[in-house]
């Protein structure tokens, strides 16, 4: 396989391998992208849930994204889990200054209610989300960064509005925290808006979706396509993904990564 595009990804590590940068750097890999990372946190966690999570100083962090955005570069910036407000207040120049696409998962709290952002950071965590390219909350996420009701598609639209009101450029909303058989992804840009529906799939193994599909959206950005056909693509991948996902583990498994691999990804 040719890579083609640089996606630096930012985030905790997972030591079970499901979610993190870990599901990043798989995503990408099958995406056909160059993965480098910059690690945010050490969490322990099984597909049960997470343990602890100990942040990495800030100082760090930054000289990771520091490096690596002066060599070897890259297309575009994912972030995921940023851990507390130092290490968003010393990563926000370099993201800002850097004038790359910006897809920022805000990851606040793991599917097990382990909280991954403490109070300050969600605050500091405001003020750079006014520089991003492309916003990847879940309902929770969109209602805690917006103060607003997301229960519905009509939530998930008013907060979307809200956040590219505030200077993000275009949002994307996940709805598998709501109720129903057929879940909604809605993406909203200046353009107009874009829903994707999928039924929901009956299994437990549903780790590191978030992670993905914004690393799958990463990927596509950094490979020159717009916005609309690389989320298209990517909602692609995470379906086959989940209903491919490997059984593993006795709680939350992880997908299956390596799904595209074996057949070509939507274009």
């Amino acid at each position: 396989m040719r890579l083609r595009g640089r996606v630096l990804a930012i985030g905790g590590s997972d030591c079970s391998g499901g979610a993190g940068i870990q599901a990043d750097i798989k995503t990408l890999l099958a995406f056909g992208a160059h993965a480098a990372t910059a690690i945010t946190a050490i969490t322990i966690q099984d597909t049960r849930g997470v343990r602890d999570a100990i942040a990495q100083p800030a100082s760090q962090v930054a000289a990771e994204v520091a490096c690596v955005l002066a060599d070897p570069g890259a297309d575009a910036i994912k972030t995921g889990m940023l851990a507390n407000a130092g290490i968003i207040e010393a990563l926000s120049p370099l993201l800002i200054g850097a004038g790359l696409t910006l897809v920022i998962d805000p990851v606040l709290v793991s599917s097990s209610g382990q909280a991954l952002l403490d109070p300050p950071g969600l605050s500091a965590l405001g003020a750079l989300l006014a520089h991003a390219s492309l916003i990847t909350p879940n309902a929770p996420e969109a209602a805690a960064l917006t103060g607003l009701a997301v229960a519905d598609i009509g939530g998930m639209r008013r907060a979307a509005e809200r956040l590219m009101r505030a200077g993000a450029g275009a949002v994307l909303i996940k709805g598998g925290h709501l109720p129903g058989a057929v879940l909604t992804d809605l993406l909203v840009t200046p353009a107009g808006e874009v829903p994707f529906r999928h039924r929901r799939l009956a299994s437990r193994h549903t780790h590191g979706t978030g992670c993905t599909l914004a690393a799958a959206l990463a990927a596509g950005l950094a490979q020159g396509l717009g916005l609309a056909a690389a989320a298209t693509r990517a909602e692609a991948y995470l379906q086959r993904a989940l209903a491919e996902a490997p059984g593993i583990g006795a709680g939350a498994g992880p997908l299956n990564h390596a799904a595209t691999l074996t057949r070509e990804p939507p274009t």
